[in-house]
């Protein structure tokens, strides 16, 4: 299934900026950064569930948010593109940066 996770991670000091790239380095190893906070991933529901669990115990509960938005597995058809973005199948490609 397709997950979108989006995540808000207070960075006023350095155990947030800490929190970021954590957050950051977990949601790679599960999916494609589409933009700053944002990934697709596509996971099978083991997979999500892991994830969610890591996520939840690397945030600060009451400074940061996570989002997670299911797209299921007809993902295709509920997502429109508008302005330059390099276009790929996270089903099928990995893009390297």
């Amino acid at each position: 299934m397709m997950v979108l996770i989006t995540y808000d991670v207070n960075t006023e000091d350095s155990g947030g900026r800490a929190r970021l790239r954590k957050v950051s380095k977990l949601c790679v190893n599960y999916g494609q950064r589409v933009q700053n906070s944002v990934f697709e991933c596509s996971l099978e529901p083991a997979q999500f569930i892991e994830v969610k669990e890591k996520l939840r115990k690397i945030i600060n509960m009451d400074k940061d948010s996570l989002r997670f938005y299911l797209l299921g597995k007809n993902w295709q058809n509920r997502v429109e593109l508008l302005g330059k973005n390099e276009t790929y199948d996270p089903d099928k490609d990995v893009l390297l940066f």
